[in-house]
C-alpha cells in the first residue's frame, strides 16, 4: 500500500495554470514583448516560477523586470483573472481530503510559497496537509525530481512509496524521475499535455483509489 501522497496544486488542484499562462501573455504585451500562446504554454505550464523567469530572461534578451517585480506583476494580473472564476477543482480537493484522513498528504508546488499559502488557504485544504513546498523551496525545477525528492525527505518516506498527482508533462517526468508512481490528471478542456509517462491517467480524480496502481 502507498504511504505518502504528494498532489500538484496548479492545474490539479485549482484551474490555475491556464490563469498564469493568460497573465504572462498579457505581461509581456504589455512590456512590448508578446509571446504567441503556444510559446507562453510551453515556458509556464507546469513549471516553477524560477524556471519561467529564468526562460523568459533567455528568450527574451530586453527583459529588464527583475525576478521580484516580475513576480509581483504576475500574481496581481492571476489573482485579478481568478476573481472572476471558480477555479476549483472538486473531484481533487475531494480526494485529497479522503486520503488525508488515514495518510500523510501534501502540495508540492512550482508556485511561489506566499501564493501557495493563499490557494491552500482558498481551498481549505491547510488543516490536512502535513505542508507545502513552493518554488523557493527546491532547485531545479520540474520536470528534474528535485522537489519531490524534498518532500519525501521531509515526510521521511520512501520514494517508492509515494504517489504523485500532477497534470503536466514536467509533472509526470519529475515524478518519474523521483521513482514515484504518478497519476496524472487529463481533465476535459484542459491544454494537452504529453502524459504517457504515467502509471495512470483519469479525468477525475475523485474516481481514484489505491488498488488501480499496481507495485
Amino acid at each position: 500500500m502507498s504511504r505518502a501522497f504528494m498532489f500538484d496544486l496548479d492545474g490539479t488542484l485549482q484551474d490555475s495554470e491556464v490563469l498564469w499562462v493568460e497573465a504572462t501573455e498579457e505581461l509581456m504585451a504589455e512590456l512590448g514583448h508578446p509571446l504567441p500562446h503556444a510559446d507562453a504554454l510551453d515556458i509556464v505550464y507546469g513549471r516553477s516560477w524560477t524556471d519561467v523567469y529564468d526562460t523568459l530572461r533567455c528568450r527574451v534578451p530586453g527583459l529588464r523586470l527583475s525576478r521580484g517585480d516580475m513576480e509581483t506583476a504576475l500574481s496581481v494580473r492571476m489573482k485579478a483573472l481568478r476573481s472572476r472564476r471558480d477555479i476549483r477543482v472538486p473531484g481533487s480537493v475531494d480526494l485529497l481530503l479522503r486520503l488525508a484522513a488515514a495518510n500523510p498528504v501534501c502540495v508540492v508546488s512550482g508556485s511561489p510559497r506566499a501564493d501557495v499559502a493563499e490557494a491552500v488557504a482558498f481551498l481549505g485544504i491547510g488543516a490536512r496537509l502535513r505542508f507545502y513546498l513552493g518554488a523557493e523551496d527546491y532547485s531545479p525545477g520540474k520536470p528534474d525530481p528535485a522537489c519531490f525528492l524534498a518532500a519525501a525527505r521531509r515526510l521521511n518516506v520512501p520514494p517508492p512509496d509515494c504517489v504523485v498527482f500532477e497534470d503536466s508533462r514536467a509533472g509526470v517526468l519529475a515524478a518519474k524521475a523521483a521513482g514515484m508512481a504518478c497519476v496524472a490528471l487529463a481533465r476535459d478542456g484542459a491544454p494537452a499535455q504529453d502524459l504517457s509517462a504515467a502509471d495512470l491517467r483519469m479525468r477525475d480524480l475523485a474516481a481514484f483509489r489505491t488498488e488501480m496502481l499496481t507495485r
